[in-house]
């Protein structure tokens, strides 16, 4: 069965710390500010977070749930057809990407603190 963007919105408000809210004026999904993931324009992709290694091997094993555009191609971001994949793999997926935003976030964070000196 074909996920949903309720599907997305049930799963991604279930992990700690996200946030509901848009993107390019579609609905998202944020980490403190982070993007975890947004619907695209076309009601049926959705762009997640992820890395350039992971997007690079989900797009070989299933080019037809998983691809890109030129747009985003510089960003670890990959493009899934709600259509196309079930709702355990969009589960890990964003489990995935929650994971990736949070180190994010706890990067910029931790740039910010003031160095102590020794």
């Amino acid at each position: 069965m074909p996920a949903t963007f309720e599907d997305v919105r049930r799963i991604a408000l279930s992990l700690q710390d996200v946030e509901e809210s848009t993107s390019y004026g579609t609905p998202a999904f944020k980490v403190g500010g982070k993007l975890l993931a947004r619907l695209r324009e076309d009601g049926d992709s959705l762009v997640v977070g992820t890395t350039f290694e992971e997007r690079a091997e989900m797009m070989a094993s299933e080019p037809e749930t998983y691809y890109i555009t030129d747009h985003y191609l510089n960003y670890p971001l990959v493009l899934v057809r709600l259509s196309r994949i079930h709702s355990d793999a969009l589960r890990d997926l964003l489990a995935r990407a929650w994971r990736l935003a949070l180190a994010a976030k706890q990067h910029a964070s931790a740039q910010q603190r003031p160095k102590r000196s020794r």
